[in-house]
């Protein structure tokens, strides 16, 4: 059975490779480079965990992150033109990268052979985990038997909403990319004072400093509390994930815990994945990010 349209996404959206076959997903990698020289294909030519692990072995050494190319895209949209299936391509918030405008252009190219190809290109306004949760929305709109209009209008509807509440093992990678002079400057030199942060609608913001992992993950959790409390919606109508960096078995205990509170605010919350944060935001974050994505789901239960 032909689908009635196809999701793609660029490879910021962090989703493992067993449910992007599961979901019919295309995904469009980004590259990252150790040395400035050699790049590398994440996931295709180089796993997650080597990047992470590097980054560990290797003090000092900062990688560097590239987007896919217009060809990258290209490749990615021609099948699907050929067979006249509609697509719907999210991208890492613009703020963050060009690969939206390698997509836009890759598009006016496939457009060029074939004029009656639908390719719609978002800007998700988010990246990493949430916009994996972002174009998991997309494919489950689609597989309920939404139209492709509707569909779009919907991701447009709950994009805003997402918000990742994250900490980091340390200010180094965060200074030494130049993101966030804000929390740079609230944190400042300190001894192990690390940042929370807050990501929405393409930018990140300060949302507390604090020492020590313990304390910062907490203070994680109290934001997505806040978001939830201030929120119209049941905590069930949102698509809640964790995303870890380095350390999966953190990752998966900070799961349980915030799993546990939640419900015993009365947080009716059934299930939090938890995701491995890739290179794309790795390269800015270190190897210890930790913390929330959370978005409105497109079909509420």
């Amino acid at each position: 059975m032909t689908e009635a349209f196809h999701i793609i996404s660029d490879g910021s959206c962090d989703l493992p490779t067993e449910l992007v076959q599961e979901k019919n997903i295309t995904v469009v990698p980004f590259y990252v480079s150790f040395d400035d020289e050699h790049y590398f294909k994440e996931k295709a030519e180089i796993d997650i965990r080597d990047f992470y692990q590097q980054m560990v072995d290797r003090k000092g050494v900062y990688p560097k992150s590239s987007m896919p190319s217009i060809q990258d895209y290209a490749e990615a949209f021609l099948p699907y033109a050929a067979e006249n299936i509609p697509m719907i391509c999210i991208c890492i918030t613009t703020k963050f990268s060009g690969s939206m405008q390698s997509a836009l252009n890759a598009r006016t190219l496939i457009l060029e052979k074939y004029p009656q190809a639908q390719i719609t290109v978002i800007d998700a306004t988010i990246n990493t985990v949430l916009q994996g949760q972002y174009v998991l929305e997309a494919a489950n709109l689609r597989d309920h038997g939404m139209r492709y209009e509707d569909t779009i209008a919907r991701l447009e509807e709950i994009k805003s909403t997402g918000r990742i509440f994250f900490t980091v093992g340390n200010m180094e990678y965060l200074k030494h990319g130049g993101r966030i002079g804000k929390v740079a400057a609230l944190a400042g030199g300190a001894l192990d004072i690390r940042p929370v942060i807050t990501l929405k609608q393409g930018e990140i913001f300060p949302s507390g400093i604090d020492r020590g992992r313990k304390r910062t993950t907490r203070k994680a959790l109290n934001l997505l509390l806040e978001y939830l409390q201030e929120s119209t919606l049941d905590a069930a109508c949102y698509s809640l994930a964790v995303g870890y960096g380095y350390d999966r078995e953190e990752g998966i205990a900070f799961r349980d815990q915030s799993l546990t509170i939640l419900r015993e605010k009365g947080y009716a919350v059934s299930e939090m994945p938890v995701y491995q944060i890739g290179a794309t935001i790795g390269v800015h974050t270190g190897p210890y990010p930790l913390g929330f994505g959370i978005i409105e789901r497109g079909i509420h239960s």
